[in-house]
């Protein structure tokens, strides 16, 4: 089975965090990247999107000023991705935008390569919401930008 440890080195860890940072210092938006190695036997019956939705929650993304959350959550043991916003987000760009760059990412992953995929899709994500939510004067980091692993 697929371990984070074997795909991701603790530098790679520290890039997708920066690559947040450097994101979130020019956009309102808060992004997270949460990579779960496998189902737990609660989840077996449950379908990827309904899984990023409970992290979502889990990690409080639904409670931002401007509800303004994406998550781009990772199953290992399947090869999975989902990428979830929250609402104000939702209001301006439409899902199939989402799905879009999770399945760009998810062939980078094909192909062995998963700290490029998820670098160039925080890339994408990143222009969408400087596009549509650009920093604001009053603007926090209001979500940490470690990348959750369970």
């Amino acid at each position: 089975m697929l371990k984070v440890k074997d795909i991701f080195t603790k530098e790679d860890l520290k890039k997708i965090s920066e690559k947040i940072a450097q994101i979130e210092k020019r956009t309102s938006g808060e992004i997270r990247v949460s990579i779960h190695e496998k189902r737990s036997l609660l989840e077996r019956k449950l379908s990827i999107f309904d899984m990023a939705l409970r992290e979502f929650y889990r990690l409080g993304m639904d409670k931002t000023r401007d509800q303004t959350g994406v998550l781009v959550y990772i199953l290992l043991s399947e090869r999975k991705l989902q990428i979830v916003a929250d609402k104000g987000i939702n209001e301006k760009v439409e899902n199939e935008t989402w799905q879009k760059i999770a399945d760009k990412i998810a062939e980078q992953f094909k192909q062995g390569k998963y700290l490029e995929g998820i670098m160039e899709g925080l890339d994408e994500i990143g222009g969408i919401l400087l596009q549509h939510f650009p920093i604001k004067p009053d603007d926090r980091n209001e979500l940490s930008n470690e990348v959750e692993i369970r």
